[in-house]
């Protein structure tokens, strides 16, 4: 079996925690790992980090490296998505990657699941891929499904037909509803929520594209170069509406394990621990009279009088306040912050690089300070910028720089000024972290004042 993780996502329902360059399955929600490594980890019972393939994208792959060091699962492959084509292109081209690199055969069964999901106890899961394998290995498209216990309206939902081996042949897929739908829906008893998880021969995946996605497969067919370089030529379409709508060959698998999506601010309210008032707390929180709120605080104390059924979430730039129940407008409110123009919709005040990071300190006209984090070794590319200087501090290990053609070594509580329109490049030697406080000045501050002369 191989298993393929999808982790190119870049979801909005869990503003201002997640941003476009830093979603939802790198957010350590739950403890000290994150979703990705999580997902990783309930899979290593079952196969070798070397039968599984994360599919990302290249902004996000350092932090996928990252979360496979933390996970212990380097021997794990990442393939790079060219364009963001929906989650059919995407197993499409993982499948392909099986057959060609990892030798796998047509018949072997390939496990598809999202990066972002909290599924406990890991025993009962395994158990649940197991039946699930059972069926894939009879040319079956399975899909695993959650009873539901509320009527959720940001979930797609399928409808149970008759039973078969364990599951049930599925009788339709329905779209995410509205309240009253959902709440008929629950009431039926017949409808399960839709997990994203599949399993299936790629045999049966290509097959199954060639009756109901001739676009899709005919690009998937062709060899892993020629895919890749026709990628863009793929439709954008998901795996439901690609596969699990049409297919006559679909089975769904109830989990018995505990799952959660952990999709909106409601869900995580769901999904923590709470004090007798229900109250969910986080951070540096101080509540009065406070009862079924969540409070996630991040770099501020937070204080809550009187409030009932409200979701209050800080970050060190941004603070979300919601009445619970609403939390699916979330991702309403970061389109209104992109047409805007907003950086907050993207980027957090700190932001991770193959590098290593920086977190911009505070800004004017005419200024930005950020502090800058190299990683050992680490040697950031040759630039330079056009519309402002900079003014680096070491705080923090050992820096050696090149301004124009002069290198030099630069110390702890040492500094250097860096005049625009010159080339520098900026590297760590050391075995320990650099760390500089940066401070630039200039008539125009964006991060895409740069120029490239090489890549690092």
């Amino acid at each position: 079996m191989k298993v393929i993780i999808l982790a190119g996502g870049g979801g909005s329902r869990l503003f201002p925690l997640s941003r476009t360059l830093f979603p939802k399955q790198f957010l350590k929600l739950n403890g000290e790992e994150s979703l990705l490594a999580q997902t990783i980890a309930r899979f290593l019972p079952m196969v070798k980090p070397a039968d599984m393939v994360v599919v990302t994208n290249q902004e996000y792959i350092h932090h996928v490296q990252t979360e496979l060091i933390a996970a212990k699962a380097q021997d794990a492959h990442i393939l790079l998505e060219p364009v963001a084509r929906n989650t059919a292109p995407a197993v499409a081209f993982a499948a392909r990657y099986c057959l060609e690199k990892l030798g796998s055969m047509p018949d072997e069964i390939i496990y598809v699941t999202p990066s972002d999901h909290i599924i406990r106890p890991i025993d009962t899961f395994i158990a649940n891929v197991g039946q699930a394998i059972k069926l894939a290995k009879q040319g079956k498209i399975v899909t695993l499904g959650i009873q539901p216990d509320h009527p959720e309206t940001g979930y797609g939902y399928i409808q149970a037909g008759n039973p078969f081996g364990g599951g049930f042949a599925v009788q339709s897929f329905r779209e995410k509803p509205d309240k009253e739908t959902a709440e008929a829906y629950l009431a039926d008893g017949n409808y399960y929520w839709n997990s994203g998880m599949f399993a299936f021969t790629i045999r049966c995946f290509m097959s199954e594209l060639q009756a109901y996605q001739p676009a899709v497969y005919e690009v998937a067919e062709r060899d892993l170069l020629d895919m890749t370089a026709n990628f863009a030529q793929m439709p954008n379409i998901s795996i439901d509406y690609a596969i699990a709508e049409k297919s006559k060959e679909l089975v769904m698998l109830p989990i018995t394990a505990e799952w959660n999506d952990i999709g909106s601010w409601d869900a995580i309210y769901d999904v923590f621990d709470k004090d007798s008032d229900g109250n969910a707390l986080k951070g540096d929180c101080t509540t009065i009279e406070c009862s079924n709120t969540l409070i996630w605080g991040h770099s501020r104390l937070i204080a809550g009088i009187g409030l009932e059924d409200i979701l209050v979430v800080e970050t060190d730039d941004v603070i979300v306040v919601a009445k619970k129940g609403e939390s699916q407008k979330v991702k309403e409110l970061v389109g209104k912050l992109k047409e805007k123009g907003r950086i907050e919709a993207d980027e957090h005040t700190t932001v991770y690089r193959s590098w290593g990071f920086y977190k911009v300190l505070g800004s004017g006209p005419g200024y930005k300070m950020k502090k800058i984090v190299v990683n050992p070794g680490e040697v950031l590319s040759l630039q330079m910028h056009y519309h402002r200087s900079e003014h680096w501090i070491v705080i923090g290990g050992t820096a050696k720089i090149m301004i124009g053609d002069v290198e030099q070594m630069l110390h702890e509580n040492e500094s250097i000024f860096v005049p625009q329109t010159t080339k520098y490049q900026l590297g760590n030697p050391g075995k320990l972290p650099l760390q500089i406080i940066e401070v630039q000045n200039g008539s125009y501050l964006g991060e895409d004042d740069i120029v490239l002369f090489n890549n690092s």
